[in-house]
């Protein structure tokens, strides 16, 4: 039932915090301002995610706890968020963040999979795709013929996820939005893809290959777990 304002002042004298200049100068970094007044029962889930954060640094922590921040939020509030942990990192803070979305965690210096309460790895973005993946990345567009409007047919796309599934050469595949995902050995080429990919009922098939996702790496590390 508190004010924005009145929110923000309880939990800074929480922290001990009675400087009222404190209290403007976190509503501007959280941009805030023009929502003074408003109860916190009014606000939405993002704007609600910005106080919160607020009020975990109203005491200038050296050391911050963010338990999936971002969750129930839409994207463009999910980027503001990031923002502002940059900012708060830039100014010396070190922030500690668990999340589910596997995009989000790209943009940590540092992350830690974990799977059943275990620590699967730990290591930089970049570091962990070169190192838990076991093979190579690759996109595969199923392209459609020229005349069709329509989205890719499920079924016809069903049936190349089959295909790269059955293949020898493919450790696993999924689907990837409006195309497909597959995990390769290292070793294995385009050219290979192609030669192994029986009954796929289509010559026109595209493969990219491309730089791992850590949803890629996730998924492979729990794969190797469960094994």
């Amino acid at each position: 039932e508190l004010t924005v304002v009145e929110n923000l002042t309880f939990y800074a004298g929480v922290y001990g915090i009675q400087d009222k200049e404190r209290i403007l100068e976190v509503m501007q970094i959280m941009g805030l301002e023009g929502l003074e007044r408003q109860r916190v029962t009014s606000l939405s889930t993002g704007w609600r995610q910005r106080l919160a954060l607020g009020t975990a640094i109203v005491h200038k922590p050296q050391l911050l706890f963010l338990d999936e921040p971002t969750s129930g939020v839409d994207p463009n509030a999910r980027r503001a968020f990031w923002d502002l942990i940059y900012a708060l990192v830039d100014q010396g803070v070190t922030a500690f963040v668990t999340t589910h979305y596997m995009d989000e965690a790209e943009y940590c210096g540092r992350v830690g999979i974990m799977r059943d309460g275990q620590l699967l790895a730990i290591d930089s973005p970049l570091s962990l795709k070169q190192t838990a993946l076991p093979g190579l990345a690759w996109d595969v567009y199923p392209n459609q013929p020229a005349d069709e409007d329509l989205p890719q047919d499920s079924v016809y796309l069903l049936n190349i996820l089959n295909a790269l599934n059955a293949c020898p050469c493919v450790l696993r595949a999924g689907l990837a939005s409006d195309h497909l995902r597959a995990i390769t050995p290292a070793d294995v080429t385009e050219a290979v893809l192609r030669k192994r990919l029986p009954g796929i009922g289509q010559t026109d098939v595209r493969f990219k290959q491309v730089e791992p996702s850590l949803e890629d790496v996730f998924l492979a590390l729990a794969d190797r777990d469960s094994s």
